[in-house]
């Protein structure tokens, strides 16, 4: 059992799904979900409501919470994008993700917030956002993106930015990243130019098959801009001791990723004093021998995509009750039905999203990722 709590706000235009982590005299933490549901209005209009949902929490539910990350997924980032970073840029309080995903409700923006208590954060000089709590410092990146001349380079570019910004830090990649997210414009033709950038610059920062990888989602997603064909956020912690931080791996149910080319970790856990943070990455429905299950049936897909992230989750001891939000990316929005109606019933209240965004590998129908928190006691470490 655990003391997580979950909230469906329905309003006129908008739903908003909370999931709340208690940390009592710790940092309490919140995962988000604000959907539009109102798609007769302009693309203006549904931004406001969502804005307008999401303020009106702070003065309630949240009260007293601070976001850490933000992420914005449109409908037609080249005609939504300007406005919304006009807005952002007014009122910017944390590390912020925009990225073209359609939500599959047939509206035009959706928003996943997380959010803390009892933290302070800071833009720092490098560009990073700085989230302190007792003996750690969480560093988030939003929005990374370059104009290089193809993906792999705008991927290349993207990594050694992003080791620079670390080092300035006083933090290493290998040792300190716990989370990255690629998107990728056209991935069936891009993504393997960001698979050879990835693992060659990994192979400069130690991180190779025999060490280990990073939690990621490679996943199609586009900027406002056509000639930005890769954009990256990520999350590294400074201040974890060896052994904190955990890899997921789920042998009976997933191989390693390196099997078939990729340099990722299927999920990652970081123990703190008094809770474990949980990173599943995207997540499709493939065998332990790296081969696509059931290809063309979108339940069947489902279903061993949740069976692979349950595994993935019971390697850290928790399970789906502890996940605090789920993002759901679909290849074909015919498919939508079917997939909203398996997740209502299955998980009516836990915060997901579910986008237009194709999977790298044309095969994989549908894949998920999510973040979970539960309670823990590790004394060999600060609490969070």
């Amino acid at each position: 059992m655990n003391d997580n709590r979950l909230q469906t706000i329905p309003s006129e235009k908008t739903l908003t799904e909370i999931f709340k982590y208690d940390g009592g005299n710790n940092a309490s933490e919140y995962h988000v979900m604000i959907h539009s549901t109102w798609p007769e209005g302009t693309y203006e209009e549904q931004l406001n409501a969502v804005l307008n949902a999401y303020d009106a929490l702070l003065e309630r539910e949240l009260q007293g919470a601070v976001a850490v990350f933000k992420r914005y997924f449109l409908s037609d980032a080249a005609n939504q994008a300007d406005l919304l970073q006009v807005i952002a840029v007014e009122g910017t309080d944390c590390a912020l993700s925009i990225v073209e995903q359609p939500p599959l409700n047939g509206t035009k923006v959706a928003l996943w917030a997380y959010l803390q208590t009892c933290v302070r954060t800071q833009v720092l000089s490098g560009g990073l956002f700085e989230v302190r709590h007792g003996a750690y410092r969480h560093l988030w990146s939003g929005g990374a993106f370059n104009r290089a001349a193809n993906a792999e380079y705008q991927t290349r570019l993207l990594l050694n930015d992003y080791v620079m910004q670390l080092m300035e830090q006083g933090c290493r990649l290998a040792a300190d990243c716990v989370r990255t997210w690629f998107f990728v414009q056209n991935v069936d033709v891009n993504y393997a130019g960001v698979v050879k950038a990835r693992s060659e610059v990994f192979v400069t920062q130690g991180l190779t098959e025999q060490t280990h990888y990073i939690a990621s989602t490679g996943i199609g997603g586009r900027h406002a801009d056509p000639k930005v064909l890769v954009q990256m956020d990520a999350y590294a912690v400074d201040g974890l001791q060896p052994g904190q931080m955990r890899y997921l791996y789920a042998p009976t149910h997933l191989n390693p990723t390196y099997e078939y080319g990729v340099t990722f970790e299927r999920g990652t856990y970081v123990d703190y004093g008094d809770r474990r943070h949980v990173f599943i990455s995207g997540t499709a429905s493939i065998n332990n021998k790296g081969e696509v299950m059931y290809p063309g049936d979108i339940r069947k897909q489902t279903m061993r995509m949740w069976e692979n992230v349950e595994a993935l989750l019971a390697e850290a001891a928790c399970t789906f009750d502890d996940v605090g939000q789920m993002i759901v990316y679909l290849r074909d929005p015919a498919d939508y039905p079917v997939v909203r109606a398996m997740y209502d019933e299955r998980f009516p209240h836990t915060p997901k999203v579910i986008v237009l965004a194709p999977v790298c590998r044309p095969g994989w129908l549908i894949e998920m990722e999510c973040m979970g928190v539960k309670a823990i006691t590790a004394d060999a470490y600060a609490p969070f």
